[in-house]
């Protein structure tokens, strides 16, 4: 189905963040740990069990979200922006491969990095806290789906940005704001009727909360409707993206 230029750039995107492996894997990593330790460990004796589970386990599949999307983010945005920056984005774009097979493309290569630092994350949590997985099928598909979403997101990003400081404008101004707002360290229910509201419209809310279900067997929501909403995130960052492409907005001159 797919021609061997696709495979050539696949490879190449998985093994560029492979041998870089102690800035795109181990950061996420120790990020994680310092999470589980500062927040678990010290906070979650105060706190207690929060829907029955206690606190350092809670907070665990929020933070592997947190090691899935940036990093899925990250390394398609960056991919994208160093091949319009070298010009050899060019030449990729004057071969036989259509938009959607450039794009899938990056997009597997980001998806395959936020999905190990995802797993990495879950080894992590189980040596520290111990942590059960309660159905690692749905845990991977959740991973999955959330690092395709993101790493179509990033080639997006990448396609539009004009410089290195716009990718990390999204990043610092949305990804992350959102992602703390998405229920990482508490539950929704806790919060005033407003900010409930507020977070019930967040996506990233809806795939913290499908995680947890993978993970800790625990929904404030219906898990399946939170799957229904990140399988279609991730159809249509997929889909703009190829048509990106296919288009060549800002990269065809």
């Amino acid at each position: 189905m797919f021609s061997r230029g696709f495979w050539v750039i696949v490879k190449r995107e998985i093994k560029r963040f492979l041998f870089l492996y102690k800035q795109t894997l181990f950061p996420s990593v120790i990020s994680s740990a310092l999470y589980i330790i500062v927040f678990g460990a010290a906070m979650g004796s105060r706190i207690g069990e929060i829907k029955g589970v206690e606190y350092i386990h809670f907070i665990v599949p929020g933070l592997v979200m947190m090691a899935v999307i940036n990093p899925a983010y990250q390394n398609s945005s960056s991919s994208i922006m160093q091949a319009k920056f070298l010009r050899f984005i060019e030449d990729i774009l004057i071969t036989p491969l259509s938009g959607l097979e450039i794009s899938l493309s990056y997009i597997i290569g980001g998806a395959v990095r936020g999905i190990l630092n995802g797993i990495l994350v879950l080894l992590l949590a189980y040596l520290i806290t111990g942590l059960h997985i309660e159905n690692w099928f749905l845990t991977l598909v959740y991973l999955s789906v959330v690092a395709w979403a993101f790493a179509g997101a990033g080639v997006i990003v990448g396609i539009y940005a004009k410089s290195w400081d716009s990718i990390m404008v999204l990043t610092n101004f949305f990804l992350m704001p959102l992602t703390f707002l998405g229920g990482v360290f508490y539950s929704i229910e806790m919060l005033p009727e407003f900010w409930r509201n507020i977070s019930m419209v967040n996506p990233l809310y809806w795939m913290i909360n499908g995680l947890r279900y993978a993970t800790l067997g625990i929904a404030e929501t219906s898990h399946e409707l939170s799957l229904g909403i990140s399988i279609l995130f991730a159809i249509f960052f997929s889909t703009l993206a190829s048509f990106m492409f296919s288009k060549g907005y800002r990269i065809k001159t």
